[in-house]
């Protein structure tokens, strides 16, 4: 696909917000809707019990950091009303998809002996290649991804399908949701593509449904959560991954009995690297694919995404505010992932360096494969092969990123994140 490119955009309104008119007359109408909602456990629950006419939620476990959101988001986070609106809509939802699985689970109990065969993980920050390296692997039609819908609703409530316990209807109502969604996001932070790609199809990380248990680090990519971080570092994250693979054998089920679809997954999320001992525990069979570039541009890269997010979602946005809090977050996923590499077994772990991936990036899909035991095949070759055409990179453009409006300051940073640049081989500062 050829065609001249965007030219590079400059974020300049990471502190005061500047939206289309018709975007900001709706985030100007949402404050009477925002002012009747709670963000309280016992009324999200009811609400989504409401709407999905069910109430085992499984595991309780979830409740402990369902409720440290729930106060930090109501109480410290600063939201818009658009931010509460969103965070409600957003936690009513996981919780009618936790409905959801455990349902599918309880009229399907065989649903538990379905086996997950030796995923292919990928742990690694955004901008280090993960994506591109997961969309690569996605198109071989041997393996399982997840695209965008479905890791947003997992499971279609019985009053959608097709026939009560039956297949989705064609189309599926899920679809249309995600379109619209990401209809309004497109709209509100046009800018958005140029650094990370969202369609409905889009194969995407697995964080929407670690999400379910309420224990992951999505949520703090809406908005600063200091409390709710300290408890996620502090908690062993095992039972969250056992109930991740619980949900994907949910989605391996219902996707294989209706479509014949593979049930070999390719997964991905830059939590993963602070989680290798849950990984190994909980897929102990894995092929692990640890992905690596200097840090310093990988920091700032990340900061300002989430930072161009944030405006959706505080009332006051704080680019420095955001810069210093992703500069911790990068920091600690980095010790995580120097202190605990061993723990991944050496014949299942494969270490990639961006430079290396982008030198030849097919040759370095098949070297994945083949650690992962998938043998050269003719049509897999040729999805990929196809995919790499038909999306080249920056094709929507690129974002100048300033570590500055962000409050970073790339030496220092080179400086904190030395060990890591030491321990894999990058260079650990690209920002003069």
């Amino acid at each position: 696909m050829g065609g001249e490119r965007p030219a590079p955009v400059r974020l300049d309104d990471l502190a005061a917000p500047r939206f289309p008119d018709h975007i900001a007359e709706i985030l100007a109408s949402v404050g009477p809707i925002a002012a009747e909602l709670s963000l309280r456990p016992t009324a999200l629950m009811d609400t989504a019990s409401a709407a999905t006419g069910l109430d085992d939620f499984g595991d309780t476990r979830f409740l402990e950091p369902l409720a440290l959101l729930c106060d930090e988001l109501a109480n410290d986070a600063g939201l818009s009303p658009m931010g509460l609106v969103s965070q409600h809509t957003l936690f009513t939802q996981l919780l009618a998809n936790r409905l959801l699985v455990e349902h599918e689970i309880a009229r399907h109990p065989e649903i538990l002996d379905v086996a997950l065969e030796a995923p292919i993980i990928i742990a690694g920050l955004p901008r280090t290649g993960t994506t591109h390296l997961h969309n690569l692997l996605a198109a071989d039609p041997r393996l399982r991804s997840l695209p965008y819908w479905e890791s947003l609703e997992p499971v279609l409530a019985d009053a959608e399908r097709a026939a009560p316990d039956g297949p989705p209807p064609d189309p599926d109502p899920r679809r249309a949701r995600t379109n619209a969604a990401l209809g309004f996001v497109n709209e509100a932070m046009p800018h958005f593509v140029r650094m990370h790609e969202m369609t409905t199809d889009h194969v995407h990380e697995e964080i929407q449904l670690l999400a379910l248990d309420f224990s992951t680090m999505l949520f703090e990519t809406s908005v600063p959560l200091p409390t709710y971080r300290d408890w996620f570092d502090a908690a062993d994250q095992t039972e969250t991954y056992r109930y991740l693979r619980r949900v994907l054998q949910v989605c391996t089920y219902l996707r294989h009995r209706d479509e014949g679809a593979p049930t070999r997954w390719v997964l991905k999320s830059p939590q993963h690297l602070a989680q290798f001992g849950p990984l190994r525990t909980v897929f102990p069979d894995a092929t692990f694919v640890v992905t690596h570039r200097e840090p310093v541009a990988v920091t700032v890269s990340m900061a300002t995404m989430v930072a161009y997010s944030v405006r959706l979602a505080v009332e006051h946005p704080d680019p420095v505010a955001v810069g210093a809090y992703w500069s911790d977050r990068v920091e600690h996923l980095l010790q995580a992932c120097v202190r605990d590499r061993d723990l991944l077994p050496a014949d299942q772990t494969l270490d990639v360096r961006f430079d290396d991936f982008m030198a030849d990036d097919l040759a370095m899909a098949r070297r994945v494969e083949d650690l992962a035991g998938l043998p050269p095949d003719d049509a897999a070759t040729a999805a990929i092969a196809h995919y790499v055409a038909t999306h080249p990179r920056g094709r929507h453009g690129t974002v100048e990123y300033e570590p500055a409006v962000l409050g970073i300051d790339p030496k220092e940073r080179a400086a904190a994140l030395a060990f890591y640049a030491a321990r894999f081989g990058v260079n650990p500062l690209a920002f003069p």
